[in-house]
């Protein structure tokens, strides 16, 4: 990942933004599809990435992270096997992408998910991938 500036998430996509825009729905049906279309505007990984060093380990779907460091900012690439995890990834990298590590660490990523209802619409499978997600770009963003 050398081009930090074709991930939309933390920079044309905030987490504000999509706290906004799933407010701007009535129905959870309609907040699945936005999520979906959000996992659209992820850009593709390389095949080469998918293994077992960017896998997450505790997730339903296959789901893979790198992180590269830019200037003391952390820049996440990510991918699965699932449309909606997809849009999952990029409702997290919203929060994470493009942030210095103590910001990773001290933003409150449950108050941000419960903000948006998210983690009691999701099965308990999707939840706990969602928290394996979120731990693995926490470890990897860790002081050492």
């Amino acid at each position: 990942m050398t081009d930090t500036t074709k991930n939309a998430f933390g920079t044309r996509i905030t987490a504000e933004d999509i706290v906004e825009t799933l407010e701007f729905f009535d129905s959870w049906e309609d907040r699945y599809k936005y999520i979906i279309d959000l996992g659209k505007e992820l850009p593709a990984m390389d095949a080469d990435k998918k293994n077992d060093a960017h896998i997450v380990r505790g997730c339903q779907s296959q789901v893979w992270i790198d992180a590269q460091l830019v200037d003391g900012r952390y820049w996440f690439e990510a991918d699965s096997d699932a449309f909606i995890v997809k849009g999952l990834l990029g409702v997290v990298l919203a929060a994470y992408n493009g942030k210095a590590a103590a910001d990773i660490q001290s933003f409150d990523i449950e108050a941000y998910f419960d903000t948006i209802g998210l983690l009691k619409h999701l099965s308990l499978t999707r939840g706990n991938g969602l928290r394996a997600m979120v731990e693995r770009i926490k470890a990897t963003t860790a002081p050492a």
